[in-house]
């Protein structure tokens, strides 16, 4: 059975865009990002209870490699044909090892050293924009999605968008310009709870170093707002990972 009939049968679409919840205009990014965050949901060791994990993680693992390739993605968009001969779907590839390859596990190292380079700089300012459009000015969930994102962060986030806003680089939201003390009370408040809960997580395992202080914000952070905490890996993963494609395999041609 060929690709597009076992995405039919496993996913309900032969469409491979629609697979991944992404339209045919998908940057190589977009693509990657989702099809980690997909492939994620059906790892075979994160759904066990799935007994077409294993089968769903390497139809993903396929069907990403033909639309990270532009040779196969050219001619899957043009005809909705794909190569199944091609070594890009080579039968004897480990989709585990490939997955692995592409998404290298994120150490606390990894996250210090992003989280350095990442705040102040241009990329975490399109990000926020991005965000503060998204949610429409809703500070409540931009502070929940920003990465790197600490109550302390809250004033120069807030005036990296309001400079927006002044030089019309976007639209006013009144759920930003008008929002009242009393929400931004209650968002000081539950951040105070939350980084007062992890301290005192800290201090019963006994951790104190910065490594050791970060991983229980993080920890505390997946119990209290696990969804985005999932989210701010995934990304970061996704955004990092080594690229696929042939770039991989000259590379491993050369050694």
């Amino acid at each position: 059975m060929g690709l597009l009939d076992r995405c039919k049968e496993l996913f309900k679409t032969s469409n491979l865009y629609e697979v991944l919840g992404i339209n045919k205009e998908a940057t190589e990014a977009e693509i990657r990002r989702s099809y980690y965050k997909v492939s994620l949901k059906v790892h075979p060791d994160r759904a066990p209870e799935d007994p077409l994990a294993t089968e769903k993680f390497q139809v993903l693992g396929k069907l990403y490699a033909v639309l990270s390739d532009k040779e196969q993605r050219v001619v899957y968009d043009e005809q909705g044909v794909v190569d199944e001969e091609s070594d890009v779907l080579s039968e004897d590839r480990c989709w585990e090892d490939y997955w692995r390859l592409l998404f290298p596990k994120i150490t606390v190292q990894d996250i210090l050293e992003f989280e350095k380079k990442y705040k102040g700089s241009d990329e975490e300012r399109q990000d926020l924009i991005q965000l503060y459009m998204q949610h429409e000015g809703d500070m409540d969930a931009i502070t929940a999605s920003a990465l790197c994102c600490s109550q302390e962060d809250e004033p120069r986030l807030c005036s990296i968008i309001q400079a927006a806003i002044k030089s019309g680089e976007v639209k006013e939201f009144p759920a930003f310009t008008q929002e009242t003390d009393k929400k931004k009370r209650a968002r000081r408040k539950r951040a105070d709870r939350e980084r007062q809960e992890a301290e005192e997580m800290q201090k019963e395992m006994g951790l104190g170093d910065e490594d050791d202080s970060l991983v229980m914000m993080l920890q505390q952070r997946q119990k209290s707002r696990e969804q985005n905490f999932n989210s701010f890996l995934s990304d970061l993963e996704a955004k990092y990972s080594k690229p696929s494609g042939k770039s991989q395999k000259s590379k491993r041609g050369k050694k």
